[in-house]
């Protein structure tokens, strides 16, 4: 048996608060061959997660702490909706399935939460990043970030 202490959380939120990503991640699971990926990923509020879909399979997280937004899109950016998840909204978790575009915003921070997917892990084919949005360490990434705070459905990002 594992136990998890709240010390961890508190842990990972200092690391990413170091971190240049400004996340961190602790895998539950042994390798990249598990058949089932689960780890716990620590966010400060300022944390670009860059819009991506995942081609081969879902994507299941439980929030643990803080909030989130979880925002779709369609295939060329445009918004299809916003949802807040964790404290105070009446959410605590979310399932995306494959193929669909998104991305979270911290909307408090630090945010945790459990994220479960499918095994293996290939970093070749993990996800597909959206190339209508900045890559991490681009100069407009605060730009988009302070745009995806306030997108809402039928929002498109212009450069």
């Amino acid at each position: 048996m594992r136990l998890f202490e709240d010390s961890l959380i508190d842990e990972l939120a200092a690391k990413a608060a170091a971190s240049p990503r400004r996340r961190a991640h602790f895998n539950i699971h042994d390798s990249a061959a598990d058949p089932v990926q689960r780890f716990l990923v620590v966010a400060q509020a300022d944390a670009y997660f860059r819009p991506h879909l995942h081609r081969t399979n879902s994507e299941l997280a439980i929030l643990l702490r803080g909030r989130i937004d979880l925002v779709t899109f369609d295939e060329s950016g445009h918004v299809l909706t916003r949802q807040g998840i964790g404290e105070g909204t009446g959410k605590f978790a979310y399932e995306t399935a494959r193929g669909t575009w998104h991305t979270l915003v911290a909307m408090s921070g630090p945010v945790a939460f459990l994220e479960v997917k499918q095994g293996p892990y290939d970093p070749a084919t993990a996800a597909d990043f959206a190339q209508w949005a900045p890559a991490e360490g681009e100069g407009s990434v605060p730009r988009f970030q302070r745009w995806l705070r306030e997108s809402q459905a039928g929002s498109l990002y212009s450069l």
